[in-house]
Parts: C-alpha cells; structure tokens; sequence
C-alpha cells in the first residue's frame, strides 16, 4: 500500500509545504504550520433528521465546481451569464453591468466603514423577484439586522441567518436555495471537518472554497464581507482574493463622510473602477458630481498645490497633489506619502534633487492628495514634482493648469494616455491651461477639433522646462 503524503501549510500566511516546519519560510511565523484536511469529497455531511447533503456543499475539497470531465475547448461551448441589478446604477458599473449568476465577490474593508449597511441595502433592491435574498451574519443577532433595516428603510423580507458552522449554513442554502447569499463575514465562519479556530487561515480557505463549490455548481450568486488587517490587507490568507470573482475595496476614514469604492478584480467586467459614496441618515448613496469634490476648497495661489487628472478605470478624475518640504529634526529625514505610491515618489524626489539641487535629503517631505484617493497613473508624475519644487520655493503653480507627464529618470517627459478623457474633466471644472508633453504636440494639433476646446495647450521635453513654464 502506497504511503500517504500529508500536506502542511502556514496558518498565518497560507505557505504550503509536504512536512511539518517549526518556522514559515513565507511570513516568518513560528509553530504556525498545520495538517491540510484530508480530502472529504466522497463523505455526506449529515443533516437534519439524518438526511445528507451532497458533496458540493462540504467545506474541505479540493475540487472547485461538479465537473469531472475534461472537454477540448471546442466542446466547452459558450455559457450566457444572466446579470441581476443591484438597485443601484453606479454599483451594477461596478459589477460591469450588474451581478451575475453563479459569481462570488469579496466586499473588503476597515471596521465600520459602511460594508454592513451596503450588502443590506444591496439586499434590499437586489433584483430578483423569483427568489429569496439569504443573509448570513456570524457577527450581530438578527435583532440588531432588524434595527439597522429599520433605519435604511429596508422593505424586502430578506432571510437572516445567524450562524457561522458552514454545514449547517450550506444545509439552509440547499433547502431555499437562493438567488443571492450575504456571508457577514467570512471570518466568523468555520467548518467541522478543518481544523483550525474561526478566522484562521485554514478555516477561511477551506470554507471559501466550500461557498465557492456552491455558487458555480448551483448558480447561486455569493457576496462575502471581509475585514482588512491594520497592514490593510485582507485578512486572512491572501488567496481569498485569486478563488473569488470580483474584489471590492473600501478606502476612505470610517469617521468621515465620504467613502470610495474599488474594483481591484473582475472576471465579469473591468477592474480599476471606482465609485464615490457619502453616508448619510439613510445609508450609503453615491456621489453625482465627484470630480468637483475631489477639488473642492482647495486654496488659490498656495505654494506646494497642483491640479492634475488620473485615469482611474474607465473614469478620469481631478485631483489635488499638495506636498510639503520643511527642514528635518531628524537624522533621517522623513517621506511620508497619502494617495501616490511611495517607491515613485521617491524616485521622483530623486530626479527632482538631479536636476534641481535643493538640498531633499535634509529636509522631510510629505505628499498628500486630496480625499484620500490612492493614485498609481504615471500620468501624475509631472506634478508631483511640480508640487515638490513649488513647496520648496515657496512659489505658487500657474493657476488654473492642470500638469500632466510622466518623468523618466533623466527628466525628460513622457507622453501620457487617455487624453481626451482628462481635457474633458478639465473644462468642466473651469481650467484654462494644459501643461503637456512635448511629444504629443504634432498629435494634439491634428486632433484639436476632437479635443475640448477653449484650452491653451503648453509643451515642455523636461522636467527643466516646466519649471521654467509653471513658476514664470
């Protein structure tokens, strides 16, 4: 009889290893590693009254869906995913044109920043007449679901559920057999047949791939509510994230009153979208006009701030880029970044001091953009290092420009894309100027009939350039 190879993996961080180690080589955890489940698919999980339910409703299984056959592509043939509004326009966007059967999303964010109250609202207007809406909560009684419906005007007779043993949770969903199911949260989950406490990297794992097995072998549609680590990770295992469809993210402070939703995944529809929601007496409702919040207030003729647009998804977005260049008390000085990817910045800073000798490396700096928003567009490059030189010049942008280019590490300046969208978003907030990139000047006047018009288009080829441009 052929021996049995036992599978251990890290607990804490999910690294995967065909013995037992003291210390994870992945997160660096002692004593974290435990024996991966022995794979249960053949064993009923016993219901009710001795009844049993089927294999695909058991948490440990290595296998994702009910299909056991291997097919060519040619035999796969073409399956039509039937979308179901969520009520909302600007969140059916999001999920690219609506939730899809069969789909499992991952709702992340900080405690209490409005995760609850969307998936209730969700539930709420979630378009599906023919079936019911099954929230399960493992955090709060069904009392305390009862009082926050109550208050966000909730009139559907959703079912709750206040569980978090998966069997029995996967044993109601056989027996209603739902269009949507709300997991609040995953964390709280845990399943019998895996080893582990609730919310450790084991039990989240395998009763995600439980839920998973169930949404694509009954076309059930499955939202779950994650909680991030202080680090702003997901908690858990980071594999969450590749076994569910769609991932959203929360970004914004719980305590203000704006919030910012994220698409950092989607199989049915385009990632890197975003939407804009303020919370209100009555929950969560979008924003209409966010390109004018995100510039809103910002002061007139202060050095250190500039206007630039970054492509966000489909959407591009005004932002403020503000930074701030003061004198260090410390041996190292510090950077300190709020929206724009630190590691760039600081290549940036970099080329500023190349070509600008200012003295950085003694002096701390801190970026900010405006609202929070968290920004990658190399687009933004350009003003970044305008708001840096005019912080530390203490000499205001030429007003109403908005600087677009991104900055090689000599300083020349690149071309940037999605143009037409950017201008578009300019003219309506009242710009008059566009600094650009000297290489799409030949194509900005070929095009300028197609372009928004009443804009002065100024050209520079380095970072030397603009300066002389922005601060004249």
């Amino acid at each position: 009889m052929a021996k049995k190879n036992n599978t251990f993996f890290c607990k804490e961080c999910g690294y995967e290893s065909i013995g037992w180690l003291g210390k994870c080589p992945g997160c660096g955890s002692f004593s974290s590693f435990v024996e991966a489940p022995a794979d249960s698919t053949s064993k009923a999980v016993s219901g009710k009254a001795g009844s049993s339910v089927s294999p695909v409703y058991t948490a440990s299984s290595y296998s994702w869906t009910a299909s056991n056959t291997t097919l060519k592509l040619s035999e796969c043939g073409k399956e039509i995913y039937h979308r179901h509004s969520t009520g909302s326009s600007e969140l059916d966007r999001l999920f690219g044109g609506g939730i899809c059967d069969g789909s499992v999303t991952l709702v992340a964010g900080e405690p209490g920043i409005g995760k609850s109250t969307l998936l209730l609202q969700l539930a709420d207007r979630y378009d599906s007449p023919d079936s019911d809406v099954f929230y399960v909560s493992g955090e709060e009684s069904p009392a305390q679901i009862k009082m926050r419906a109550d208050r966000l005007g909730v009139t559907r007779d959703i079912l709750i559920c206040a569980q978090t043993r998966f069997e029995t949770i996967a044993e109601e969903i056989a027996d209603k057999h739902p269009g949507l199911v709300i997991i609040d949260s995953i964390q709280t989950l845990y399943s019998e047949q895996v080893s582990g406490t609730p919310g450790s990297v084991t039990q989240a794992r395998e009763v995600t791939a439980g839920l998973v097995r169930i949404a694509k072998t009954n076309n059930i549609s499955i939202i779950l509510v994650g909680h991030i680590t202080k680090e702003g990770s997901i908690a858990g295992p980071k594999i969450l994230e590749h076994m569910v469809d769609t991932v959203l993210d929360f970004e914004g402070d719980s305590s203000g009153g704006y919030r910012i939703l994220r698409v950092l995944k989607n199989r049915f529809g385009k990632s890197g979208e975003l939407s804009f929601l303020e919370m209100s007496s009555t929950g969560l409702m979008p924003v209409p006009n966010a390109s004018a919040l995100l510039i809103s207030g910002r002061p007139l003729n202060a050095a250190g701030s500039v206007l630039t647009a970054a492509i966000e998804g489909s959407t591009a977005l005004p932002i403020e880029i503000q930074a701030l260049v003061t004198d260090s008390c410390y041996q190292n000085p510090q950077r300190m970044t709020y929206g724009p990817d630190r590691a760039r910045t600081n290549m940036i800073i970099a080329v500023c001091e190349k070509n600008f000798p200012m003295g950085l490396a003694s002096k701390d700096i801190f970026v900010n953009v405006i609202s929070g928003l968290k920004i990658s567009d190399p687009a933004t490059d350009l003003a970044l290092a305008c708001a840096i030189i005019s912080s530390v010049r203490d000499i205001p942008a030429k007003s109403n420009t908005l600087i677009l280019g991104e900055i090689g590490l000599s300083g020349e300046i690149r071309p940037v894309a999605g143009l037409a969208k950017r201008l578009t978003e300019a003219v309506s907030l009242g710009i008059n100027s566009v600094l650009l990139p000297g290489a799409m000047a030949k194509d900005i006047d070929k095009n300028k009939e197609n372009l928004a018009s009443g804009l002065e288009f100024i050209y520079a080829d380095n970072i030397h350039e603009a300066a002389d441009i922005v601060f004249a």
